[in-house]
């Protein structure tokens, strides 16, 4: 079991949160805990990076929606980046994949 290491920095657009290990019933709370320190003003993008997310279970999609809860009440948007093919499949399957922004990378997701 990975653990999970969440790092944040700053882009134009707004904050990107690189999610690193597994985002699980064991540590989805850290995700969601990070997010209540998060500032976000109107008309910025927080930015999920998810290249190095090695697993993602239903507590996990659960922190993904609970991101973007959040975004949304501070009238911002939000973007998933790099989402791994294991993840991607099931946000297609129960349809977050129309709800999320979905980039290649965090770059794309910032430029866009």
């Amino acid at each position: 079991m990975s653990p999970l290491k969440i790092t944040a920095r700053d882009a134009m657009t707004g904050p990107v949160l690189e999610i690193i290990g597994e985002l699980d019933y064991a540590h989805a709370a850290e995700l969601r805990e990070r997010l209540t320190t998060l500032t976000l003003e109107p008309g910025q993008r927080l930015v999920l990076d998810l290249a190095g997310m090695e697993f993602c279970d239903s507590s996990g999609i659960t922190a993904l929606i609970a991101a973007r809860t959040h975004a949304h009440a501070a009238q911002a948007e939000i973007a998933l980046a790099a989402v791994p093919a294991h993840t991607l499949r099931v946000l297609h399957i129960v349809g977050l994949d129309q709800v999320f922004a979905l980039h290649p990378d965090s770059g794309t997701a910032i430029r866009s």
